[in-house]
């Protein structure tokens, strides 16, 4: 879902990046298609499948570091601003960017679906299309979706014409290939025991 030309957005993206500075470190802020998005924060299951996939790319890739929280500048003309659950990128590569990274440099954005008090039709709206259709836009070349509601993940590639043109989801078990430019397989068996 892309903004429209005739919507336009809350606030100016310079007073986001005011307002994301100037708020709790309890609290997580991104700018999504021109709207002030406040990110859920993680349980335990949430956190413990993110270290899990960490691991895995470390142990794999270890010239990569999948940074976690990160923000990036997203969607077109880098006007959204995101905080990916990680960011896969060189060892290194996000030193002296600040807040919000150029995502030139990363490889793959990772979320971890939450469940969010506001109901699931706005994880739905956030983690499944907005940021995804950011990512996209940015170029980013592999976005991995872990979606806790339906146990699968959801490899997104082939950014193109602002959007990722192949999709491809695995059940919580499978062995899933994250492709070039990631080049990281993952046994998804351990997932399962975090189901619900």
């Amino acid at each position: 879902m892309t903004s429209r030309p005739t919507e336009r957005p809350q606030m100016p993206v310079e007073d986001f990046e005011e307002l994301a500075r100037s708020a709790p470190e309890t609290v997580t802020l991104e700018f999504i298609n021109g709207r002030l998005k406040v990110k859920p924060g993680r349980d335990g299951d949430h956190g413990t499948i993110l270290m899990w996939l960490l691991r895995q790319c470390m142990q794999q890739r270890p010239e990569l570091a999948l940074y976690p929280g990160q923000g990036l500048l997203v969607e077109s003309y880098r006007q959204g601003r995101a905080k990916p659950d990680g960011a896969l990128a060189p060892v290194g590569y996000f030193a002296g960017h600040g807040d919000w990274a150029d995502p030139a440099g990363v490889l793959m954005t990772v979320e971890v679906t939450s469940f969010d008090s506001n109901s699931d039709t706005d994880t739905d709206r956030r983690d499944r299309k907005e940021k995804g259709v950011g990512y996209a836009q940015a170029g980013i070349p592999v976005f991995l979706l872990v979606d806790r509601s339906c146990d699968t993940l959801t490899v997104h590639t082939e950014p193109e014409h602002g959007t990722y043109q192949k999709n491809v989801s695995y059940k919580y078990g499978d062995t899933v290939l994250l492709p070039a430019p990631v080049n990281i397989t993952l046994d998804t068996e351990k997932l399962k025991d975090f189901a619900h």
